[in-house]
C-alpha cells in the first residue's frame, strides 16, 4: 500500500510544552462497569443486611468482604497485593472507603466474621445466582456437585496433607462446590472437614440439604415456581 506524503510526514515541530497538575489517576478504570453492576444489585446494602450481627469497627464486615470481591476481580490472588492498589482513587470509590485497610486490618476483620455472617454471605449468593437464573428463563437448569482440590502455602487453617496428588505433600483444601452447569455460577461451596473418614458423606448430605432449600422455596424438591426442571448431578467418586 502505497502512502501519499501528507500521510506520513506531521506538520509539527514545535516543541510540547509540559504542565505539571495534581491529577488523580487511576489503573483500574474498568472498574465503573463493576460500580454500576454492584450499584444496580444493591450489593453492599444486601451485604450490610446478610450480617446485621457485626461489631461495630471502623471497617465493617461488608467492606471487607467487598474488597475481596474486588481484589479477585483485579485478578490479584494473594491479600498482600493490596499494596499494589491501595492509593488508587477509583477502588476506594467503589468500596465507598477514603482509606483501604492494610493487611493485617483486613485479614483480622475476616477471620472476626461470625458463622451467622458467614451463612449470610451464602445466603446471598445464592439469591443472587436464583435471581439471575429466573431473568435467564433457561428451560432446564442442572446444578452440579464436585470437589476440587486447592493447594496452599504453610499451615493454612483447615487444610490437610494427601489431597494432591500431583504435588505430593502439599496441604490443600478439598471443598466441594455446587455450580450451574447452564451459566457456570457457584450456587454454594462446602468448606469440607479434613478427616477423610468424614468425606464420603458430606456430598450427599450437600445435596440432600439444597433439595431441602428448593422444596421449601418452592414447594417443589426438583421444579422451581416456573415449573423449570431442576436436575441435580454429581460425579461418581463424589456421590458414593
Amino acid at each position: 500500500m502505497r502512502l501519499s506524503r501528507p500521510q506520513v510526514v506531521a506538520p509539527v515541530h514545535a516543541i510540547p510544552e509540559l504542565r505539571f497538575e495534581d491529577q488523580r489517576l487511576t489503573s483500574f478504570s474498568g472498574l465503573v462497569i463493576f460500580q454500576a453492576l454492584f450499584q444496580r444489585l444493591r450489593l453492599k446494602e444486601r451485604l450490610a443486611a446478610a450480617m446485621t450481627d457485626a461489631r461495630a469497627a471502623a471497617y465493617r464486615p461488608q467492606n471487607l468482604v467487598m474488597m475481596l470481591v474486588v481484589h479477585l476481580l483485579l485478578g490479584f490472588r494473594r491479600l498482600r497485593e493490596r499494596d499494589y492498589y491501595r492509593d488508587d482513587p477509583l477502588v476506594q470509590r467503589v468500596l465507598g472507603l477514603q482509606r483501604l485497610p492494610d493487611v493485617s486490618t483486613w485479614t483480622r476483620g475476616l477471620a472476626e466474621m461470625t458463622t451467622s455472617n458467614i451463612e449470610g454471605v451464602r445466603a446471598l449468593n445464592r439469591d443472587l445466582v436464583i435471581d439471575r437464573l429466573r431473568e435467564e428463563k433457561l428451560p432446564r437448569v442442572t446444578v452440579d456437585f464436585d470437589g476440587s482440590v486447592l493447594s496452599t502455602r504453610g499451615h493454612a487453617e483447615g487444610s490437610a496433607i494427601g489431597y494432591n496428588r500431583q504435588r505430593k505433600g502439599a496441604r490443600s483444601y478439598y471443598p466441594l462446590f455446587c455450580t450451574v452447569a447452564q451459566t457456570g455460577q457457584f450456587l454454594d461451596l462446602l468448606h469440607r472437614p479434613w478427616e477423610r473418614a468424614r468425606l464420603a458423606r458430606c456430598p450427599r448430605v450437600h445435596r440432600g440439604q439444597h433439595q431441602d432449600r428448593a422444596r421449601d422455596r418452592w414447594g417443589s424438591r426438583d421444579r422451581d415456581p416456573d415449573g423449570r426442571r431442576v436436575l441435580l448431578r454429581g460425579h461418581r467418586q463424589e456421590a458414593r
